[in-house]
Parts: C-alpha cells; sequence; structure tokens
C-alpha cells in the first residue's frame, strides 16, 4: 500500500467507556453531569467527536439506563461547545459464565438485551453517530464473549439507519470489516461508511504495525477511518493512523495515562494528539466538517 498520509484529521474521544476503571482513576467520569463535562472539555481542547458511555452515578459501573444517556445529550447539546455526539451501543451482548463447568447456564453478570432494548437510546436520543461492534468476540475476561450475531446486527445496523443515525463500525479483526462490507452491500449501512479500527483489544486484532496494515488494507478506499489502540500505545496510534491515512481516537476508554506514573484527563489525551497531528504537518478539523464529510445532521433528542 502506498504512503496516504491523512492531512485533514478528525479526533473522537472516548470519554468514559464500560470498562472496570473507574476506581483506577479520579478523572474516569461516572455521573451524566461528570461524562458531558468531561466530554465538553475534550472538546475545547479540539475534539470534533465524543463517544459516550454512561455509567451509574453511584457506583460508577456501566449501565444502559436510557435517562442517563438522555441527560448526557442534553448537557452537551445545551452547552456553548459545538461537538458531533457518538453514543455506544455496544451495552446489552455481555455473555458471562460462571467457570468451565458451568457452560450450560449464563452467568447472572450477563447482560443480554434485544436489539429495540440495544438501540432504544439511540433512537430517542438522536445522536450524529452510534457505534455497530461488528462481530462476536472472546472480550478479555476468562469467561466473558462479547455477542454479535450477524441476524442482532443487521436488526440493529436496520433501526439505527431508520433512526437517521450515521452509524460507525467498530471493526476489532478483520472479519468484522468483512462482515460490515456485507452489510453496506444490503444496504443496511448507508453511505458514508464509517468505520473505528479497534487495536490491542484482548482477544482481537493485536496492535502490532503488520496487523494494523492488514486491518487497514481491508477498509474500501471509499469509506472514512479512524484507529485507536489501548494502553500505552495510544498515542503511538494517533501517529500511525494519520501516517497510513487515517483519523485518531483517544480518551479515558482506551488508556488512563498521559505519561508514566500521571494520569489523564480527557482533555490532556485531546491536546497531546492534536501537537503530534500538527506537528506531522497536518490539521485537525472542526465539527462543522466532520458533519460536512460525513453527512451530518446536528438533531435535539426526540
Amino acid at each position: 500500500m502506498p504512503l496516504a498520509m491523512n492531512r485533514e484529521v478528525f479526533i473522537t474521544c472516548a470519554v468514559t467507556g464500560s470498562g472496570g476503571t473507574q476506581d483506577r482513576s479520579p478523572h474516569v467520569p461516572r455521573s451524566p453531569e461528570q461524562i458531558a463535562e468531561s466530554a465538553i472539555a475534550a472538546a475545547q481542547a479540539g475534539a470534533a467527536v465524543v463517544h459516550c458511555h454512561v455509567r451509574d452515578p453511584e457506583t460508577g459501573k456501566p449501565s444502559r439506563d436510557p435517562a442517563l444517556y438522555r441527560e448526557v445529550t442534553e448537557r452537551i447539546r445545551d452547552s456553548a461547545t459545538d461537538v458531533v455526539l457518538n453514543l455506544t451501543a455496544g451495552m446489552g451482548g455481555d455473555l458471562l459464565f460462571d467457570g468451565t463447568e458451568a457452560m450450560g447456564r449464563p452467568s447472572p453478570r450477563s447482560d443480554m438485551a434485544g436489539a429495540a432494548e440495544r438501540v432504544a437510546h439511540v433512537v430517542d436520543c438522536r445522536p450524529e453517530i452510534c457505534t455497530l461492534d461488528c462481530g462476536t468476540m472472546n472480550f478479555n475476561e476468562a469467561d466473558y464473549v462479547m455477542v454479535n450475531t450477524p441476524g442482532m446486527l443487521r436488526d440493529m445496523g436496520a433501526r439505527m439507519r431508520d433512526a437517521g443515525v450515521r452509524i460507525e463500525i467498530e471493526a476489532f479483526d478483520t472479519g468484522h470489516l468483512w462482515f460490515a462490507k456485507e452489510l453496506v452491500r444490503e444496504g443496511v449501512i448507508p453511505a458514508p461508511v464509517l468505520v473505528q479500527l479497534c487495536m490491542g483489544v484482548p482477544w482481537g486484532a493485536p496492535d502490532d504495525l503488520n496487523t494494523f496494515m492488514a486491518m487497514v488494507n481491508n477498509v474500501p478506499a471509499d469509506w472514512n477511518w479512524s484507529a485507536f489502540s489501548i494502553g500505552r500505545n495510544q498515542m503511538a496510534y494517533v501517529a500511525a493512523s494519520v501516517l497510513a491515512g487515517g483519523n485518531v481516537r483517544v480518551g479515558l476508554e482506551d488508556n488512563l495515562w498521559l505519561d508514566k506514573g500521571v494520569l489523564a484527563t480527557n482533555a490532556q489525551l485531546v491536546e497531546r494528539a492534536v501537537g503530534i497531528i500538527e506537528r506531522m504537518g497536518a490539521r485537525v478539523i472542526t465539527p462543522a466538517e466532520v458533519r460536512a464529510k460525513l453527512n451530518l445532521e446536528k438533531r435535539a433528542p426526540s
């Protein structure tokens, strides 16, 4: 693949995620107010897009409560800071087991929901973008499977499309890109197509550069794409993504650290990404430019 550096780059900030990071850093936002404030600060630092999960305000554990999504949405929309809103739809496909001798019954810790329930907050809040995890995979823990069957993805994708929300494909391995192409061919995912390459997440695609370029080379030329890696390689992937022709994602969902021993805020991670991008000779583009590029419409919640 010839080098085709991207010189017009948008930054996505993944604000809080659904991992068990709530007690590992005081900067991981929990309440809707904290999540919105952190998203706004990231936007002010240069993020054109904010990708939001919600958490239980008391415990910090991941939640699918539509009321929490509604509050986050309204707080961000009502602020004086413009930013493209991207809500996750990844919750509700968490299948867990209580050990290898109990595989005949899911653990009560599982969180499985139907397609309508998984996208209810998206239909209600009407963000510009929402995510669609395009595959099933073993996900880090010993007996945890992230479940997204082909039928479920077709159903969720159609509901997202019909709600007028741009789908961001989350691809954790090359097979996820293969199925995403099929969803595009079937018309479930309309153009312009947007994909996030998720690198280094156990046990998806590792974040070595050979695997990364295999992922990049499987993205059709007319798709828009971003990429990220988790942990210590987050900032290295800012440079790698731009150099390979893509956009970038940073944020506390994927990495808690600014430097060794220094916990980061979302705004600090975005500021560092801006510095890397600009020193490479590229320009960080605005929310308005992202909307024009991806044919997005900023709408109030229903």
